[in-house]
């Protein structure tokens, strides 16, 4: 087994144990924060050719990626970014495969350190059928950290097809799915999202 084959919130229920809360709002208090200029032209350019193109690997290379790479600037590049990793932590368990995208609190390029933080699943127009395997993945990341001695209390995921964003926690035994879905014309909401479980380390809102 792999990521990929937990196609439904029941495979996790039975697999992980975790109990999964969906009627909570989970940003609503977070205030926005102001994309900067550079992120703004590229999704202008960006956001109608991926539409146009309309695959996963469109969406993932020119609207998602941008959007990470933009929260590792807002924090001085402290942030470290992994696209498309192997992530191989508990093969036994179905824990194992590759990840579409993995934040961590590191500024470490070449190899996964943890504390893992987030975990970004791309999905073409099916936000619904990348939930299940966001949350394995999450699930893989709070035992990554534990393991290596960096137990972090909450992961943070997102299940997204560029133009729409999912966002959901990991807290202990219990997933939250937000009961919100933000759209990309919400981009100061969706950066302040991403931004806020590295809200330990210093801005860089020049």
């Amino acid at each position: 087994m792999s990521y990929s084959d937990f196609t439904s919130l029941t495979k996790i229920r039975e697999a992980f144990n975790v109990s999964i809360d969906e009627v909570t709002d989970l940003f609503s208090t977070l205030e926005p924060l102001e994309p900067s200029a550079y992120l703004k032209q590229s999704l202008h350019e960006f956001v109608p050719l991926a539409n146009a193109i309309n695959t996963e690997k469109a969406r993932s290379e020119l609207i998602i990626a941008p959007i990470l790479l933009e929260i590792r600037r807002l924090f001085n590049f402290q942030v470290g970014f992994f696209s498309g990793t192997e992530f191989n932590v508990e093969p036994e368990q179905g824990l194992s495969g590759y990840c579409d995208y993995i934040l961590t609190a590191s500024s470490e390029m070449y190899e996964i350190i943890a504390p893992i933080i987030t975990l970004v699943e791309a999905k073409n127009e099916n936000i619904k059928g990348g939930l299940g395997q966001c949350i394995s993945e999450m699930i893989a990341a709070q035992r990554f950290n534990q393991k290596q001695n960096q137990p972090t209390f909450t992961i943070y995921g997102s299940v997204t097809t560029g133009t729409i964003w999912k966002f959901l926690k990991l807290t202990e035994q219990t997933v939250y799915i937000d009961i919100r879905d933000y759209y990309i014309n919400e981009l100061n909401t969706i950066i302040a999202i991403l931004a806020h479980p590295f809200q330990h380390l210093k801005l860089n809102l020049k």
